[in-house]
């Protein structure tokens, strides 16, 4: 394989990224911009400096994150009326949003809202209103008030799995952090306590927010199993939000949710190809969805160094032209013809191991299917994280 048709230095220069972003905006209305791993900073760098373009040159109007609806109204509400400060509207968020690059990213946008008033950028999360923090302050509250006797049982389930709102129970159990009991059996045991609680049965909000505690860790990658996720869920949010209001939108996650067909992954094989974000969004607008896979190299993540990768990915090939960046546009002919087919794309998600680098992969039948532009970094260093 040839080198690609375009490179540049710096990780991409300037000249690169306009021309990028205007070949990601032509006819398209929905770019997802996705990441092989969350803890780069030049990763995060490229797809904050394409968004900003397709912004400020093409007009998309939504940014799409992965949170749930709650978090993301209280991101839109900073960049909108700029109360607080960016780092304080990340307080609740995911933990792969709480860093410095996404305060810059948040800053930026309510910079740009505050000179465009009439024509703002808005932010949605893909997932619907999910358990925060204080629903199980607010519970344990309940409880110290109306059955103090019974409040040392249920403060024994919730105070280990509140824990899953700083580190996922399933990055917990990689890093040989986690407790023991599954979370979702803990949660399950605490509803049934407070559905036992006489009082309780006239307190609709506080069976709700306990409710939506179960539903966090039943629909967690542990809960479920299955680090898929809820990809027609997802897709939905951003189908209705965008014929809701028009707007085009940049969707940011990991590739495996921003691919635009069906992947396999690495860890788990057996379960054969499922259903992306980005497979379903294909379906729904054809080539109006774009996909962009942002992919690196080797590095020092902070979490992990990671090693070069293995022969048979495609980052190795894409390593193979001796650049800090460059990218590839498989939509043009004869790109597609030179490197489409079956293809393997190193994930360095958060329970990435280098001693089994070989597994962290997403495996597609169609490269070019599955990404229309791949973008290569050669070497990576890590995110900045908020304390």
């Amino acid at each position: 394989m040839s080198g690609p048709q375009h490179a540049d230095v710096g990780p991409l220069s300037d000249a690169t990224l306009d021309e990028l972003a205007e070949k990601l905006a032509v006819a398209t209305t929905i770019v997802g911009i996705g990441e092989s791993t969350r803890f780069s900073r030049e990763t995060f760098g490229v797809r904050d400096q394409l968004f900003r373009r397709l912004v400020q040159d093409h007009g998309f109007r939504a940014l799409a994150v992965q949170d749930s609806a709650g978090v993301a109204a209280g991101l839109d509400e900073y960049v909108r009326v700029g109360e607080g400060s960016a780092q304080s509207a990340l307080d609740g968020a995911w933990r792969p949003w709480r860093t410095a690059e996404m305060v810059a990213t948040l800053e930026w946008i309510r910079a740009f809202n505050r000179d465009h008033p009439s024509d703002p950028i808005r932010i949605f999360g893909v997932k619907p209103a999910q358990a925060q923090p204080e629903d199980y302050d607010a519970i344990l509250d309940h409880v110290r008030e109306s059955a103090p006797e019974r409040l040392a049982e249920v403060a024994s389930h919730l105070d280990p799995i509140r824990t899953a709102h700083h580190t996922d129970e399933h990055v917990q159990r990689a890093r040989g952090m986690h407790p023991g009991r599954p979370f979702a059996d803990h949660a399950r045991d605490a509803l049934a306590l407070i559905r036992s609680l006489p009082d309780t049965n006239h307190d609709d909000g506080i069976l709700a927010r306990m409710r939506l505690i179960a539903d966090f860790h039943e629909r967690s990658v542990a809960g479920r199993g299955n680090y898929a996720g809820d990809a027609e869920v997802w897709a939905d949010v951003i189908s209705d939000s965008q014929r809701r209001t028009g707007l085009r939108v940049v969707y940011w996650d990991g590739i495996v949710h921003t691919a635009a067909t069906e992947t396999v992954l690495g860890l788990a094989p057996e379960r054969g190809p499922q259903p992306s974000v980005g497979s379903l969004l294909r379906e729904r607008y054809g080539a109006r969805y774009v996909s962009v896979a942002i992919g690196f190299h080797h590095g020092d993540l902070g979490v992990a160094a990671v090693p070069e990768p293995a022969g048979d990915l495609i980052d190795a090939l894409l390593g193979e032209v001796d650049l800090p960046a460059h990218w590839l546009d498989l939509r043009r002919d004869a790109v597609r013809r030179q490197w489409d087919g079956p293809a393997k794309a190193r994930v360095i998600s958060g329970v990435y191991d280098p001693s089994r680098d070989a597994a962290e992969h997403l495996a597609v039948a169609s490269l070019a299917d599955a990404f229309d532009v791949l973008i290569h970094i050669r070497r990576v260093s890590p995110v900045r994280w908020l304390s």
